[in-house]
């Protein structure tokens, strides 16, 4: 029987969401978005709050509790999420990066 070797098929570019298809301001969209619902897990995760608490904490419906925790971020808009954030007492920051020169720029 003949040894199988890995074969890699697709070497990204640096960034899973520009390989796949993504604009630049979508994949900016969609980290922000991953990193508030990061920090905003993290911080639920340590205060120990259950679902129940959490449907009175963030004034929301428990079906859109339970997609928070499961991670679905794209059922949830950043305001979404910042307000989340600001009801778990939390402060959100964004910091925005000049445009990384490319060598075609002069």
């Amino acid at each position: 029987m003949a040894k199988k070797t890995s074969v890699v098929n697709h070497v990204t570019r640096g960034d899973v969401l520009d390989d796949l298809g993504f604009t630049r301001s979508e994949a900016s969209a969609l980290k922000v978005k991953a990193d508030l619902l990061d920090a905003i897990r993290d911080e639920i995760e340590k205060r120990s709050y259950t679902q129940r608490q959490l449907v009175n904490i963030l004034d929301e419906h428990q079906p859109a509790v339970s997609n928070l925790l499961r991670g679905k971020i794209t059922q949830v808009s950043i305001e979404k999420l910042l307000c989340y954030s600001d009801r778990l007492g939390m402060r959100a920051q964004l910091k925005v990066l000049p445009a990384r020169k490319t060598a075609t720029a002069a």
